[in-house]
């Protein structure tokens, strides 16, 4: 009797290997590059928020739970990291500096295991409603009990503690990047693998058909409950890391507009695919430290922002990529960018009169005390003069009708395009 041996081989996923190596070199080359004071402390929020976006994006995305409160596990997970802080700086623990943000993410896990049972009892919109009920509550709690959370001027510390090793004590704001840099590639991996798991494809199939996997003989609730846990325990880490960043924590870093930037910038960045929620952290550090020092009606422009999104690309900024991705691998990108050109500058003329327009309704509410006139890309406006209203409405309107008659146009060749694309496929298969 003789018996076979099949060997299988599994080759290599280069383009992996390369993306993740890229990665890491991005993150050890980025403060070489912007080497300013903002640039380095923009560039570690920027650390923070990957993980942080990621961490939800563990429930919208992969799990189809959409969440009001996710700052409560990075707002509870920054609180015990500064306390442990502190406790570190008394001589009460004698842990190192650099494992702060790991009590953070066992907190962040704690309270996940604790509040996620209750909100994981439920799916949809109930799910919903409880995280923001929970959010509120806890929110509320951070006023009443200042001696846990320091009232309204929060619980600050100092991270340079302890005896310092390879003369890394921490002070310098480049030692604190490099390791939220290295805090924010493990994290990323470790959610990168989590997709991978058993777990992670279940909690996709619990989000897409939640009745046929009760059919086979899986619980849905806790199947959510321990991807709520693990979530949990992310948003910690990001909190940790938040703490040693800013060395102080504030009733704030619970409250609803934390959570509700988590939920836009995560949409924004691309839900559906795993890279988006790093693009939409990127984009949240780059609006709320940039933007929100160019011009007081930024939350407008966030706003119309989202609305824009979600009415014409619902899949976030990740899925237009992956479409043009899809595009170039059959070797058609060419043909679209002389459309990509005409609708950016269309786009920028309707951005540029719409945008005269909100600055000078913002500034005659607002800034009236300083005069009639504002300085905008290069010129003056006159908010009581017609010219200036005439002038930004005329411009807002002229690229209205180009971009129309661009899109249009653009909107035909897409379509011609993947025609095409579709019958290539369907030759392809055939042969």
């Amino acid at each position: 009797m003789s018996t076979t041996q099949n060997f299988h081989f599994k080759p290599y996923n280069v383009g992996r290997w390369v993306v993740w190596t890229l990665f890491a070199l991005l993150l050890l080359i980025a403060p070489l590059v912007f080497t300013s004071g903002l640039s380095r402390t923009m560039l570690a929020q920027m650390g923070i928020a990957i993980i942080t976006c990621l961490s939800y994006n563990m429930l919208l995305g992969q799990g189809g739970m959409l969440s009001f409160g996710h700052a409560v596990y990075t707002g509870l997970g920054s609180y015990i990291a500064i306390h442990m802080l502190n406790a570190v700086a008394g001589g009460q623990w004698p842990i190192p500096v650099s494992l702060i943000p790991l009590v953070g993410a066992v907190a962040g896990m704690g309270f996940a295991v604790l509040f996620g049972f209750v909100t994981t009892k439920k799916a949809g919109t109930p799910f919903a409603m409880i995280t923001l009920g929970i959010a509120e509550l806890v929110f509320a709690a951070s006023l009443m009990i200042p001696e846990f959370f320091g009232g309204e001027a929060g619980v600050s510390g100092n991270r340079v503690v302890g005896t310092p090793v390879a003369g890394i004590n921490f002070g310098p704001q480049i030692q604190v990047y490099y390791l939220i840099a290295i805090y924010t590639f493990i994290a990323t991996a470790a959610m990168f693998a989590f997709t991978r798991t058993p777990l992670g494809r279940m909690l996709n199939a619990v989000r897409d058909n939640p009745e046929r996997v009760e059919f086979i003989g899986y619980n849905t609730q806790r199947v959510r409950y321990f991807a709520f846990i693990i979530s949990g325990f992310f948003a910690g880490l990001a909190g940790g890391l938040y703490t040693l960043n800013f060395e102080i924590v504030t009733a704030e870093v619970v409250g609803a507009a934390r959570s509700g930037a988590y939920l836009l910038f995560t949409f924004l960045g691309g839900a559906t695919f795993f890279f988006g929620p790093i693009i939409g952290a990127i984009l949240m550090v780059l609006a709320f430290v940039l933007l929100s020092e160019f011009t007081k009606a930024w939350l407008l422009y966030l706003g119309l922002i989202f609305l824009f999104m979600v009415m014409y690309a619902p899949g976030g900024i990740a899925s237009l990529i992956m479409m043009n991705l899809r595009v170039a691998a059959f070797g058609k990108l060419k043909r679209l960018w002389t459309s990509y050109l005409a609708l950016a500058g269309c786009a920028l003329v309707v951005l540029a009169g719409a945008a005269a327009m909100v600055e000078m309704v913002y500034h005659l509410q607002l800034g009236a005390a300083l005069g009639s006139t504002l300085p905008f890309l290069g010129a003056t406006l006159d908010v009581k003069g017609i010219d200036s209203w005439f002038g930004a409405a005329f411009v807002m309107l002229t690229g209205l009708g180009l971009f129309e008659i661009t899109r249009r146009q653009f909107s035909r060749e897409w379509g011609t395009i993947q025609e095409e694309i579709e019958h290539e496929i369907r030759r392809r298969e055939a042969l």
